[in-house]
């Protein structure tokens, strides 16, 4: 891919993938590289300090190959590293590029879902422990309640191709009574995390039909949009040939394999390590 300025879109493993289907649908012109971090997966457990150490890692090695852009397609990392590597680390490793994440965009427009201003949050331990929708959301939809709730299983579940399996509704069934029993006004779920959609099917049957479910592919490619737009100066970084690459840090036949399921379509990875 030389002379080529993708756009990078970093995961902890395979969720990523969910976002970047939706992004790849919104804006097929341009050149993306993808990264997934599956032989560290799963983030959602580990330290901050850990989450951060992997993630800035994974900036660095996306940085090198060119992208004037990077999207954290993991709520953990968006949550845990997001804004140390903003505010710390971008300014020497590249003044004029950008990373982003997917709290904001979706903080940014969840109050136009939700009627009762009751929200629920399902996530993983690492993203509900930052807090970081609550004061993020709190910014632009200060009536909003939000209720939380960790699914520390959830992302192994899905990592695992368990997602299908009978035995897999028990743990849905069990957190998501978890989650609604904080409320019984919560109109709209956030699944907080991008593994999360392929357990939709199993949620919704969990959940009272007037409660609507949030994925966050489509509002995080939206997002993506419109910055590109409102930052001329960003978007004329971005090369548009239409290539697509992924890699991993783990076996690329797994990854391989479990991509299909998550991006829709065949991909072939190449391994790298960080």
């Amino acid at each position: 891919m030389s002379n080529v300025s993708p756009i990078g879109v970093f995961d902890s493993g395979y969720g990523g993938l969910t976002v970047l289907k939706e992004i790849v649908n919104k804006l097929p012109s341009y050149d993306y590289i993808y990264l997934g971090d599956n032989a560290r997966t799963p983030y959602g457990n580990r330290s901050f300090e850990s989450v951060y150490e992997y993630t800035l890692q994974s900036v660095k090695w996306l940085l090198q190959k060119n992208c004037p852009l990077i999207i954290l397609a993991c709520n953990t990392a968006s949550a845990k590293a997001l804004r140390t590597i903003q505010q710390k680390d971008l300014p020497s490793l590249g003044h004029e590029k950008r990373v982003l994440g997917v709290i904001r965009p979706t903080s940014e427009v969840i109050g136009n879902y939700t009627k009762t201003n009751n929200v629920g949050i399902l996530g993983t331990n690492g993203t509900v422990e930052s807090k970081s929708y609550l004061l993020e959301i709190e910014k632009f939809f200060p009536d909003i309640k939000i209720y939380q709730h960790a699914c520390p299983l959830w992302v192994p579940i899905v990592e695992n191709n368990e997602y299908a399996s009978p035995g897999t509704d028990y743990f849905i069934k069990k957190d998501v009574e978890e989650l609604l029993n904080n409320s019984g006004k919560i109109d709209t779920i956030l699944l907080a995390c991008t593994h999360y959609p392929l357990l939709i099917d199993k949620i919704k049957k969990y959940i009272p039909k007037k409660i609507q479910l949030i994925a966050q592919g489509e509002i995080v490619a939206a997002s993506l949009q419109d910055y590109l737009f409102r930052h001329p100066e960003i978007e004329i970084q971005c090369s548009k040939n239409r290539q697509l690459q992924f890699f991993t840090t783990d076996s690329t036949k797994d990854f391989d394999k479990h991509s299909k399921i998550f991006f829709g379509k065949k991909v072939n990875s190449i391994h790298v390590d960080l």
